[in-house]
Parts: structure tokens; C-alpha cells; sequence
């Protein structure tokens, strides 16, 4: 067999490497290959059709809806986080400001998505789905209850462990659920907060600050508001703010 020359890689889909050339030396039944130095050259030797074949990718090419600003997720006048005015006045309604516009871009990240797009894990080996994030912060919220009680632990919803992820399945009525569940739990905490207005009160067992417990709340949807952004974009690529 001749021997292999490989030139430097450049930033074309077809930058030659030996597990690629020898995938399509089996896939077109040339056994002994000659010095190929160009994309040129393997694309003459073995057939445009099969040099395009390496091209070929099940990744979904990158769009927006928005067309005033095209790095957010929607135009102004569509988006529900879009507000008029000054910013909110105090510390306690900034925390809730910022806390009620990732909550609405997490449900925005999965909007006109069916059950099978929204229970696809489409960043493996990861077993996150946009329905298993819902689910998964079903359980936080839940959860964070629990950090300013003293009386016993609410159970989780779901059961086991990453049980929020696993059982993200791609049936209508589990995504109706999960958001269903995700409406109420978010509501049950705030009810729970808003009786502790004062930012420095401890509460729980552990004696957490409010405030803690409020940007602890704001950096749990941050974090998984960029989880959603590449589980969407890989889903269908839809990109944006």
C-alpha cells in the first residue's frame, strides 16, 4: 500500500484524517488508496458523493426569530420580558425581577417544541432534555421549601434520584404535567417567601438568609436557562437571548 500524505487541516468539513479516509476506502471499496494531499484530489478519487457524505451532519442549521435584534430570542414587541419604564425600585423586587425573566426564558426555550423534540437529549452523553430541566426544577422548588421550614421534608415528586431527567418521556400528558407542576410549585414558594419580606431573616434548620436563598434561586434558573440554550439549538437550532 502506498503511503499517506496528509496536508495541514483547514477549516472545510473534509480536513483528511486517517479514521475518515479509511471509512470511505470500506464505504466505496477502493482498498489500495493513492497520496492524496487535497480535498481535491480525494474528491476526484472517490466520487463527489461520497466527499459529501463526510459533509453531512444530523446538526440543524442555526436560526432566529428575532429580526430587530437578531442575538435575542424574539423581536421587542413579542417578547414578555420586553418592559417599559424605570427597573424595578429596591433590592427584594430587582432579586424578583430577575428571578421572573429567567423563569419566563426557560418556558420561552421550550416553546413550539412537540414532546418527542422536548424529551430528546440532544447534547449526549448528557441526560438533560428541555422536559427533564421542568421536571428537574419542579423538584428545586420544592425543595427550597424545605430549606426555610422547620417541620419535616416535603417528598419528592418524582422519587429516586436524576428520577426528574430518566422519566422525562416524550408523551403529551407528561409534558403537560411537568409544566402544570412547575406553575404550582413555583407559586407554592413564592407564597412561602412572601412572608419572610425581610432579605436578612434566617430561617430553617440551617438558618439560611432570605437573601441567600433569593440569589440562590436566580443562579439555579441562570445556570439551566444555559443548559436550555444548547439543548435547544441542537434540538432544532434555534439560537437567541
Amino acid at each position: 500500500m502506498q503511503s499517506w500524505v496528509y496536508g495541514p487541516p483547514d477549516r472545510g468539513c473534509l480536513a483528511p484524517t486517517r479514521l475518515k479516509l479509511f471509512h470511505l476506502i470500506a464505504a466505496t471499496g477502493v482498498l489500495t488508496p493513492p497520496v492524496i494531499t487535497s480535498k481535491r484530489e480525494l474528491s476526484s478519487e472517490l466520487g463527489s458523493s461520497q466527499t459529501n457524505m463526510q459533509c453531512m451532519s444530523d446538526q440543524p442549521a442555526r436560526w432566529s426569530q428575532a429580526t430587530v435584534y437578531p442575538d435575542m430570542w424574539a423581536n421587542p414587541d413579542d417578547d414578555p420580558r420586553n418592559t417599559e419604564g424605570p427597573s424595578p425600585d429596591g433590592e427584594l423586587a430587582t432579586l424578583q425581577d430577575f428571578l421572573t425573566n429567567y423563569r419566563m426564558t426557560l418556558r420561552m426555550k421550550c416553546e413550539g417544541l412537540d414532546p418527542e423534540q422536548l424529551a430528546r437529549r440532544s447534547v449526549p452523553p448528557s441526560t438533560m432534555s428541555l422536559l427533564g430541566l421542568v421536571r428537574h426544577l419542579v423538584e428545586v422548588e420544592r425543595d427550597w421549601r424545605n430549606w426555610i421550614s422547620d417541620g419535616d421534608p416535603i417528598p419528592k415528586l418524582y422519587g429516586k434520584k436524576d428520577a426528574d431527567f430518566d422519566g422525562a418521556v416524550a408523551e403529551q400528558a407528561e409534558v403537560d404535567a411537568a409544566f402544570s407542576a412547575l406553575e404550582r410549585e413555583q407559586a407554592a414558594t413564592d407564597a412561602a417567601l412572601a412572608e419572610h419580606p425581610d432579605l436578612g431573616e434566617r430561617l430553617g434548620k440551617d438558618r439560611i438568609a432570605v437573601r441567600e436563598l433569593m440569589v440562590h434561586r436566580i443562579e439555579e434558573y441562570a445556570r439551566h436557562c444555559g443548559h436550555a440554550d444548547l439543548l435547544r439549538e441542537r434540538t432544532d437550532g434555534r439560537v437567541g437571548q
